[in-house]
Order: C-alpha cells, then sequence, then structure tokens
C-alpha cells in the first residue's frame, strides 16, 4: 500500500511539473509557432507603423541610485565596513585563524570539562559498585551461616525426635 501511495504522488508530481513547464513555456511557443506558420504576404500588406512613442526609460530615469551600486562603492559610508574593507588580505587571513583557535580552545575546554564530569561520574559508579559488591558478599556470607545453622538444627532437631520416639512418644 504505501509503494502504491508513493507511486501516486510520483506520478502527480511529474505532471504538475509537466503542467507548470507548459503554463510557463506555452505562450511563448505557441505565438512563436503562430508568427512561423503565417504567410509573406501579411507582412508585406500591413503599412509600416509611422508613431511618436517616447523612448523607453532607462534604469538611471527610473531609479538614479542603482546606478551608483558598484563593488569598490559597496558601504563606503559606513566606517566600520570601510576600515574592514581597508585590511589587507594576510591581516584578514591572521584574524580568521585567531577566530578559529578561540573556538577551538573553547571548544577544548568544554570537552575537557565534560571529561572531567564523566571521570567523576565513573568514579562514583565504582565506589557504588564496590560498596554492592561487598554488601552482596556479606549477604553471601550470612545465607551460607544461616544454611548452616538451619541444617545443624535439623540435625539436633531429628535426633529429640528419635530420642522422644524411643521414649514412647508416637508423636503429632
Amino acid at each position: 500500500m504505501s509503494r502504491r501511495s508513493g507511486n501516486c504522488v510520483r506520478c502527480c508530481l511529474v505532471i504538475f511539473a509537466v503542467v507548470s513547464a507548459l503554463a510557463v513555456c506555452g505562450p511563448a511557443l505557441f505565438w512563436r509557432f503562430k508568427k512561423g506558420v503565417s504567410l509573406g504576404d501579411n507582412k508585406s500588406s500591413c503599412p509600416p507603423c509611422n508613431c511618436d512613442c517616447p523612448p523607453p526609460l532607462s534604469l538611471l530615469k527610473i531609479a538614479p541610485g542603482l546606478a551608483n551600486l558598484s563593488v569598490t562603492d559597496c558601504g563606503s559610508n559606513d566606517p566600520d565596513v570601510k576600515q574592514e574593507m581597508e585590511k589587507q588580505f594576510v591581516d584578514l587571513l591572521t584574524e580568521e585563524l585567531k577566530l578559529q583557535e578561540a573556538v577551538a580552545e573553547e571548544h577544548l575546554r568544554h570537552m575537557n570539562i565534560t571529561f572531567g564530569d564523566a571521570k567523576r561520574v565513573a568514579s562514583q559508579y565504582q565506589k557504588e559498585a564496590e560498596k554492592c559488591n561487598a554488601a552482596t558478599e556479606t549477604c553471601e556470607e550470612a545465607r551460607e551461616r544461616a544454611e548452616a545453622l538451619l541444617i545443624k538444627e535439623r540435625k539436633v532437631t531429628s535426633l529429640w525426635e528419635r530420642r522422644a520416639q524411643q521414649m514412647g512418644w508416637e508423636g503429632e
């Protein structure tokens, strides 16, 4: 089901791309095709146009500020940008290296702090594990002693029961 819906989405995207391409390029292709099909007679039957149209507006007249843009002029009014642009290439590289060194030192400091914290937590867990192991050993020793005492007590109980039966006790 997932593969089928994926194919459906892919098909829809392809159809959408084709329709979009036709919508963008279609009118230009239509007029070019229409121009190419028209007969040569129509051009000669149409008299030349005599019109007093004004010349097209230039970019300088529409937006005079745009013509003043250039790379050398960029930021000349801003003193910070001007000072930055006057620096030599070597100075810029030196400054970049210093910045990268500062970032690396900060990263190293953070890593050392994190490593120290990890060592401290690991040591704490090690101490807790040692306490747990010691408590487990103590518990195990106590269990073994209790088991030995229980066996000894059963032997004594069995001995007393036999003596009681020999003296005539019939039990419960």
